[in-house]
């Protein structure tokens, strides 16, 4: 019988299993190889986008990418999905997957669930104000599935992974969370290279700064990775549907009366990220959780 930390027990012998240099590798976690697996993640997906764009560009309407459902797949969703594949291999490879999808190992406050309910409501909210009108039927179906491709690579990566990489190098919660949301909001800052302005990326780094705090508060506070993934997964699509654009709005628009409120939702989120930022506290037990030797803290 084997546990985490690689013994194997028989005949009353106690033995240390053979583990690959891969996998030692990764298993002593570290924040430079959680920066590590996000700029390859990164480059990886660049180049998905690339080679789906070579292939099947012409199916991209270059006007108005959310024009139709075929549009949405192959610019937006086809190399997020390929993202989401790679990650799902690197989690075999190691061994961690069942461990990612698995009982956190230590959970939030009673307070966290605001984080969980502000993100939801304004998602509902603005899911009610869009002017699904204005939007090809196909296109609606293609936006929602390209949101749940972004919510499960993006939360795998980074509240996956990176909190797993953090953790395993011995780092506090509270380090956890910021150089976690840290990753998360550097590979938002690649929008520059889609032509959007300064100004326009800048903000989107702060928000998905505090967004990324947000998404480790609901990790904490549920207890498993599905349901940020899922907070995430609805959390674009609501934000395309109501404005018909990414990180832009598109005047043919025509949201519902609720939509101004709808609109308050990244202030609301970037609040509730500054104050979990003061309270967030607690360290996970490494020999419990991963079968490692404590190590001394380092935040």
């Amino acid at each position: 019988m084997s546990d985490e930390s690689g013994t194997t027990a028989s005949g009353g012998a106690t033995t240390r299993a053979v583990e690959s240099p891969w996998r030692r590798f990764w298993n002593r976690g570290g924040w430079w190889k959680a920066l590590l697996v996000v700029g390859v993640y990164w480059v990886l997906y660049q180049l998905a986008g690339l080679a789906i764009g070579a292939l099947f560009g012409h199916l991209v309407d270059k006007q108005n990418l959310f024009a139709n459902g075929l549009s949405v797949i192959v610019g937006l969703a086809a190399p997020i999905f390929v993202g989401g594949v790679l990650l799902v291999v690197f989690a075999l490879s190691l061994g961690w997957l069942k461990q990612l999808f698995g009982r956190q190992p230590i959970r939030g406050s009673w307070w966290m669930w605001i984080g969980v309910a502000v993100v939801l409501l304004f998602n509902v909210l603005r899911f009610a104000s869009a002017d699904y009108g204005a939007w090809d039927a196909g296109a609606v179906i293609a936006v929602l599935l390209a949101g749940l491709c972004v919510g499960f690579a993006e939360e795998v990566l980074t509240r996956g992974f990176a909190v797993n990489l953090l953790r395993r190098g011995g780092y506090g919660e509270r380090s956890v969370m910021l150089l976690s949301s840290l990753l998360f909001a550097a590979l938002h800052s690649g929008n520059l290279l889609s032509g959007n302005s300064v100004v326009t990326v800048a903000f989107t780094v702060v928000y998905t700064f505090l967004f990324g705090v947000t998404m480790y508060v609901a990790l904490r506070v549920t207890g498993n990775l599905i349901w940020p993934v899922l907070l995430h997964a609805s959390t674009d699509p609501s934000l395309f549907l109501l404005t018909g654009g990414v990180d832009a709005t598109n005047s043919a628009m025509h949201p519902g009366p609720l939509a101004p409120i709808a609109g308050l939702a990244n202030y609301a989120v970037m609040i509730f990220g500054i104050l979990a930022i003061i309270f967030v506290r607690g360290r996970i037990d490494r020999t419990a959780a991963f079968g490692m030797e404590p190590r001394s803290p380092l935040a």
